[in-house]
């Protein structure tokens, strides 16, 4: 059986994974469909600025984060100057840096699914006068939404395995801040290895999951 503040751990990441992953929804496709459409010089720098989680360490982003997010930081000044507050050693705090770290995770699937789209159906939808806005919601997510499917699942699931950002920026904050992967950390610290079992179980479990779910509904992984 799983310890109360295990179960309180593994609580706090699913809430936390639901709310990023919802946030990036909601940024991460304007910037994969301008990705995916756009011809401009800056696409490859933003491209790479949204890659750039998934080669930097993450005490490096969660270590900037910090400092951008701290009393003399920019995001620090503007939490501060909205009556927010700091965010590090927060929930929001995680959020904030969560959603950062787990970007590419969201962007890059939907922007494979928009450019697998092609041209055809876009060039279709104008020439029956649909505008830009109808043509997005009503022709493009809908071909897309396999992309946004995995992306979803994805992010998810990348979220619930953070380690070294959500301790860099929340600590090990009981109830607050402590997330599945800190609480094994902590157990490990302890000595605690039958505890730390249980939960990494869990975790090993929740993850293969993730991906035979993944790798089962690809079109090809089925035979005819």
């Amino acid at each position: 059986m799983l310890s109360d503040s295990d179960l309180q751990a593994i609580g706090l990441t699913v809430r936390l994974a639901g709310v990023v992953t919802g946030i990036l929804l909601v940024l991460g496709t304007p910037i994969a469909w301008w990705l995916a459409r756009t011809r401009s010089k800056w696409k490859g720098p933003v491209g790479a600025m949204v890659a750039l989680p998934l080669v930097l360490p993450p005490s490096v982003l969660g270590f900037y984060l910090l400092l951008a997010m701290g009393p003399n930081g920019p995001i620090g000044h503007l939490t501060e100057a909205l009556g927010i507050g700091l965010l590090p050693f927060t929930f929001w705090g995680l959020v904030v840096a969560s959603v950062f770290y787990s970007l590419p995770f969201m962007v890059q699937p939907v922007q494979n699914a928009f450019e697998a789209i092609g041209e055809r159906p876009l060039e279709v939808a104008a020439t029956l006068r649909a505008s830009p806005l109808d043509t997005f919601f009503f022709v493009a997510l809908p071909l897309a939404l396999p992309g946004f499917l995995t992306a979803g699942i994805l992010t998810f699931a990348h979220t619930v395995g953070e380690f070294g950002v959500v301790l860099m920026i929340g600590g090990n904050l009981p109830g607050i801040t402590r997330v599945a992967s800190v609480q094994i950390y902590d157990h490990v610290e302890a000595l605690e290895y039958t505890e730390a079992h249980k939960l990494a179980a869990v975790m090993l479990i929740f993850s293969f999951l993730v991906l035979l779910g993944l790798y089962t509904r690809r079109p090809g992984s089925r035979r005819a």
